[in-house]
């Protein structure tokens, strides 16, 4: 038996997934007088609460059909949200019908994403059923007449909203025609968000392209930054949109220190891809890993048994440009860290965690940005976008995938296996270094570690003469790895020069044969790793 209804009494349709204070909305919908309607287990949720609730099978006169496919698409709940109040012939007509007005409507979609992201992955008729129709559809009525009807998309809306009815005991006019307008562009914001991340899962389930055939970009509210790269220009951070738990950056915790600049979101991104990097191999005891980042390029990295010999090795490679430096340590700070970092200025670090003593030495400072990202999982491919003038491209990016048991040694010298070992590091810090560019890197005693690197140059051969003037004397004896080959002998020349000892390079130049001749004249060894990493 349906509960009395009060014709006058203003409508609200409760329909949610997730029920994060839906008794609570309900209790005080039905105190301020309001009538609610609902559905499946949300309208089961409001029952036990011991709430009069009107089933939307009773109110449209039609049951629930397709295991549960069909319950809210018909007339008698989209007419009622759609109606103008407004306008005379939609309300003649309405009541023609012999429908209600419904003036609020708080729903939340089924966990696609949620589902899309389990492991072991869900089949595809599982993930289909995820696939909110009638939740949508009910948002985007409501938000299109937001004028008439109060759309609720997040447990976060309901207090605000709540405040605004009471103080007009319930009418759904206490709710400003402003707050109105924000409530329907977040409830678009949700269904564009909610659509994309279906394109998205489907598109690589459907076609499982490269990168994807289309792009949608959704992602979270954004937060204001200072400015951007330079004081005129406006900015902000905006955290990928995601049903599950913050990926990447938006996960980082900040201890204490000014707000991140846009600048520093971008230092901080290319310290953390190299750092990710140093993880991927599989043994269980990795060396400890530094970078130092200055202007989106690495300055100085390093890999090493301890973490202070990985920061002081880091820092040897080019002490002048790392003063206000981004750093990242693959590891927890250590104390003996903290102290060996002192004073030196820099702008953040970010790292799995600190030890409390670390986390206080280098709180002195009050500026410093000192950040906890606890996934500190290795570098993996992912698909990046960059915004053009009138369009987008994209492409996969991630660690170098050159296949180290097979890369050949192509000159009279032979490189053994700690030769490329090194090639490996210096490769990995190669991939975030600006094109055209050089790492000079060396073993230390205890790892691997930068000597000189020169970023960013429109000539190889001067690119090889910064990372030599970087390097001086530690040059001697080093291993130049460059992110294309050398079109002409100069690069292996000038390397020979400042006492590099073993090239490496992807080779596929016509020309390979005159750098190979040039090394073995010099009596260096060079090994081609047939890939290529350009940055632009």
């Amino acid at each position: 038996m349906l509960p009395p209804q009060d014709m006058a009494a203003p409508r609200a349709l409760l329909s949610v997934f997730h029920k994060d204070g839906i008794v609570e909305l309900g209790q005080a919908l039905h105190k301020l007088g309001w009538e609610l309607l609902s559905t499946g287990g949300t309208s089961l949720a409001l029952r036990e609460a011991g709430l009069p609730v009107i089933d939307v099978s009773d109110a449209t006169g039609h049951p629930e059909c397709f295991d549960g496919r069909v319950k809210t698409l018909h007339p008698a709940v989209h007419g009622g949200i759609l109606v103008r109040r407004d306008r005379a012939d939609d309300m003649e007509m309405l009541e023609e019908l012999g429908y209600r007005t419904v003036d609020l409507v708080c729903v939340n979609l089924y966990p696609f994403e949620s589902v899309a992201a389990k492991d072991p992955p869900a089949s595809n008729a599982e993930l289909i059923e995820m696939i909110d129709i009638g939740g949508s559809t009910m948002i985007r009525s409501a938000a299109k007449n937001y004028q008439d009807c109060l759309v609720l998309t997040s447990f976060e809306q309901y207090s605000s909203v709540l405040s605004a009815l009471e103080a007009t005991n319930g009418a759904p006019s206490g709710v400003s025609l402003e707050a109105r307008k924000q409530l329907a562009l977040e409830a678009f914001q949700t269904t564009a968000a909610y659509d994309a991340a279906v394109s998205g899962e489907l598109d690589d389930r459907f076609n499982s392209p490269d990168v994807p055939t289309r792009i949608h970009v959704a992602s979270e509210a954004g937060t204001s930054l200072r400015y951007g790269e330079n004081p005129h220009q406006p900015a902000a951070f905006y955290p990928a949109a995601s049903a599950t738990d913050p990926k990447g950056l938006a996960a980082a915790i900040q201890h204490g220190g000014k707000e991140l600049s846009f600048n520093n979101y971008l230092d901080l991104d290319g310290a953390l891809r190299i750092a990710r990097g140093f993880l991927i191999d599989t043994d269980e005891e990795r060396p400890q890993g530094c970078v130092i980042i200055k202007h989106t390029n690495p300055c100085g990295a390093a890999i090493d048994a301890t973490q202070v010999g990985a920061w002081e090795n880091a820092l040897a490679s080019d002490p002048e440009s790392a003063f206000g430096c981004v750093i990242a340590f693959t590891h927890t700070v250590e104390k003996t860290t903290a102290e060996a970092i002192g004073g030196h200025f820099l702008e953040c670090i970010i790292a799995p965690g600190y030890d409390d003593d670390a986390l206080e030495i280098l709180s002195e400072k009050q500026n410093r940005r000192l950040l906890t990202l606890e996934d500190f999982k290795p570098r993996e491919d992912e698909v990046r976008i960059r915004q053009l003038d009138g369009g987008w491209v994209a492409q996969v990016q991630g660690p170098p995938s050159v296949d180290w048991s097979a890369v050949k040694c192509v000159t009279k010298a032979s490189a053994d296996d700690d030769l490329v070992a090194l090639a490996r590091f210096g490769s990995t810090v190669l991939s975030e270094v600006k094109s055209n560019s050089i790492v000079l890197v060396a073993e230390t005693e205890t790892g691997f570690a930068t000597v000189g690197v020169g970023p960013g140059q429109t000539s190889r051969v001067e690119a090889v003469r910064i990372a030599a003037r970087r390097a001086g004397e530690r040059a001697k004896g080093s291993m130049m790895v460059s992110d294309a080959f050398f079109p002409f002998r100069d690069g292996i020349d000038n390397a020979h020069e400042i006492g590099v000892t073993t090239v490496v390079q992807p080779g596929g130049s016509m020309r390979d044969q005159e750098s190979i001749d040039a090394a073995d004249e010099h009596g260096m060894s060079m090994i081609f790793t047939g890939q290529r990493l350009f940055l632009h």
